[in-house]
């Protein structure tokens, strides 16, 4: 099947709804389907972002400036709560995650008359460790960019054509991903590494993370970034403002950024 039958397909699954949610993240594979969604529905689509100590000040704005683009009509749902099994951060911490937002999202799409939820998951994302897949699966979520067959990268190139901000944006992933399996997490540590991150992205990196190991703040940064680091001044005042957000220690991983680096070790006890 060819990219552009696979979309043709896409939208003709869409117009099969009475009215469709999109659960908005703002990241590449959402907003394409938000794109989408008011292609096939005009203005019986909308999208909801739930905004949580989960979420950073960073990603709500650039959600609300993609949707302004798109234009969509959006819902920002506030949850400023951590529940116990989601701070607790066992590795099976998405499932509920995934849960609570989309029991929320689902909610609210009954008030508005959306008669179905849509996410954005895609065709490759079966082949990471996804418990909150389980989770939108239960609560009767669809993911027609999967069932499209579309990959991230035909998302892309799909998101280039359709002259999307977001068709190149680094992969994204909520603040909890940069705590390994084990560490309890809180607002006051969400918090932290929001602000290293922010300081990140203001010294000029864009893929990259700042993964949070008890005081010790580990960056991983896209191998064609890691030149930035060579600047000896730059780098002092770097570690230096991290340092300030709480941590008291900064490590940078030798082999750079790789998206979801903190299931290596989860894999090590897979049969």
């Amino acid at each position: 099947m060819t990219l552009n039958e696979k979309y043709i397909a896409l939208l003709r699954q869409i117009r099969e709804f009475n009215g469709a949610v999109v659960a908005f993240s703002g990241g590449v594979d959402s907003s394409f389907l938000c794109y989408a969604a008011v292609e096939a529905l005009g203005v019986e689509a909308a999208a909801i972002t739930i905004v949580s100590p989960m979420m950073s000040r960073h990603d709500i704005d650039s959600a609300e400036q993609v949707a302004s683009k798109i234009g969509i009509r959006h819902i920002l749902l506030e949850d400023n709560t951590i529940e116990d099994a989601v701070a607790e951060n066992q590795k099976d911490r998405c499932y509920y995650c995934k849960k609570i937002e989309f029991g929320a999202i689902i909610a609210r799409a009954k008030e508005i008359g959306a008669s179905v939820v849509l996410d954005g998951s895609n065709a490759d994302d079966e082949r990471d460790y996804r418990p909150g897949l389980k989770a939108t699966a239960e609560l009767g979520v669809l993911s027609p960019l999967r069932e499209a067959g579309l990959t991230k990268p035909e998302i892309r190139e799909l998101s280039k054509l359709a002259g999307l901000p977001t068709w190149n944006k680094p992969a994204a992933a909520c603040l909890a991903s940069r705590f390994p399996y084990g560490e309890t997490i809180s607002v006051e540590k969400l918090r932290r590494v929001e602000a290293a991150e922010d300081i990140m992205r203001n010294a000029g990196f864009c893929s990259f993370r700042v993964r949070s190991h008890g005081n010790i703040a580990r960056l991983e940064v896209a191998p064609d970034e890691r030149r930035l680091f060579f600047d000896y001044t730059a780098l002092e005042a770097l570690s230096k403002a991290i340092k300030r957000t709480g941590f008291t220690f900064v490590a940078f991983e030798l082999e750079g950024y790789r998206m979801g680096s903190l299931n290596a070790e989860l894999e090590k006890h897979l049969p």
